[in-house]
């Protein structure tokens, strides 16, 4: 595919605000034309040429240009950077001067989505350059380069390409309605389906990996009012971020902190003790605390040991931890064991005792005095996906999702083998599984996802 616009765009590609070098970035067909007028010079392609910038016959800066002709640069277009100081003023009126000579400013991320739209990177690329910009640790950085590389996208294809030459064979036996079960049988389409749901089922879990590692998770701090959640958050943080007092329902409130871990980014959220109210505010604190729950990737369940041993529940067991989620999960959604932890805080007030089965579940802590704070830390980290050298490459929610709904149209297409219903029927849910794929790389994909993507870009890429 080709891009549609053809007009000149410019944006300064460098952060904001002071800096020695400054970059403005020039894409279109008539970007050599524009910044030689600048430059004042010939400009050679992929040559750093030393000029002055003026106009109107004023130098306005000086610096390097450098001309990348299409298609042979990032957008697939005539690329040219005008590489000068980096002062917001200075940059401002170069800008300024080129839109006079026919540019315009470009839109956010305009310069990826031509590349894109020009076939010089694919959708799961062009995304993994925002996120190798926005990478929060050495890992995160490391697996959006490989995603930029095409490590995900190569296993994509992959899998796309199968799942084509498996189409082929269903469509083939469509012209055979009275045989079709049959030629799908000696075809081993059965086969093919159960191999391609779970070389899927494992991608989708690497992608998984490569989106906490990349996006992190969100981790919602949940419990009865007065047991430290607040403590922990500011422990956790490093910062007095949360109010703390003896008072109950002193949080009313979602107040949220990102923090790194082990190069996990997280996001804790700290809710509104779970009681019920008279309070009109505190209400609507404490449900929001109950869609978080729902909301959350990982549910922290915070208790104070000393409410624990007063109440007579020194011990704590897998039928305690069970009875937990429950309560829990009444109050807000269903939550999996695996993505709950049960951080039983105050144990400089008392230490209950932890059964050894449910030891890898449960941390004793004391925000107060620190006690337990760093095996807390390593216990995010980990939920958060902290094996980081299993993530192998970057991925996003939507990329989650889609190969979540390849899985599932896969999984439909075999029932429906089982079932003997007919080639119609599995075509149409492998049809379904192999647009999805598409949708990952952008092969199929529609313009309103395009625009959504691109616009979280910075503007200068």
């Amino acid at each position: 595919m080709a891009a549609t616009d053809t007009d000149l765009i410019c944006a300064i590609a460098t952060p904001p605000g002071e800096g020695g070098v400054g970059i403005i970035r020039l894409s279109g067909p008539s970007a050599k034309k524009v910044a030689q007028t600048l430059v004042g010079v010939e400009l050679k392609p992929r040559r750093a040429h030393y000029s002055r910038f003026m106009a109107n016959e004023e130098i306005l800066d000086d610096g390097v240009a450098i001309w990348f002709p299409g298609p042979n640069s990032f957008t697939g277009e005539d690329v040219v950077e005008l590489q000068g100081h980096g002062g917001p003023v200075i940059q401002q009126t170069l800008l300024n001067i080129l839109c006079e000579l026919g540019a315009r400013l470009a839109r956010p991320g305009e310069f990826s989505e031509r590349a894109f739209l020009n076939g010089k990177l694919d959708l799961v690329q062009a995304e993994a350059i925002a996120d190798l910009i926005a990478a929060k640790s050495t890992a995160a950085a490391k697996a959006a380069l490989s995603s930029f590389q095409g490590v995900f996208s190569k296993k994509v294809t992959a899998l796309a390409d199968r799942l084509k030459r498996m189409r082929v064979e269903i469509e083939a036996a469509i012209d055979f309605p009275e045989e079709d079960i049959e030629i799908l049988e000696q075809a081993q389409v059965a086969q093919s389906l159960a191999t391609l749901i779970d070389d899927t089922a494992r991608l989708l879990e690497q992608a998984e990996r490569g989106r906490k590692l990349s996006q992190g998770i969100t981790i919602a701090l949940v419990g009865e009012p007065n047991v430290g959640k607040s403590s922990l958050l500011n422990a956790l943080s490093g910062e007095e971020t949360a109010i703390v007092t003896e008072i109950p329902g002193t949080t009313r409130d979602l107040l949220k902190v990102d923090i790194v871990i082990d190069g996990i980014p997280l996001r804790l959220v700290d809710t509104a003790g779970l009681r019920d109210s008279d309070d009109a505010v505190e209400r609507i604190g404490v449900q929001r605390a109950r869609e978080q729950i729902k909301n959350a990737d990982m549910v922290v369940m915070v208790m104070s040991a000393g409410t624990l041993l007063s109440s007579g529940a020194g011990e704590v067991s897998h039928a305690f931890l069970r009875q937990t989620l429950d309560d829990l999960s009444g109050l807000g959604a269903p939550i999996a064991a695996d993505d709950a932890l049960l951080v039983i805080n105050k144990i400089d007030l008392g230490v209950p005792v932890v059964n050894q089965e449910v030891e890898h579940r449960v941390c004793l802590v004391s925000a107060k005095e620190g006690d337990g704070m760093t095996a807390l830390a390593s216990a995010l980290a980990r939920a958060g996906g902290a094996n980081s050298e299993h993530a192998g490459f970057s991925a996003r929610i939507r990329h989650v999702q889609a190969l979540q709904k390849t899985a599932a149209c896969l999984k439909a297409a075999q029932a429906s083998l089982n079932r003997r219903d007919g080639a119609e029927l599995v075509a149409e849910d492998c049809l379904l599984a192999h647009q999805t794929l598409g949708e990952i790389v952008g092969t199929l994909t529609p313009d309103e996802l395009l625009g959504e993507i691109f616009s979280t870009f910075c503007i200068g890429k």
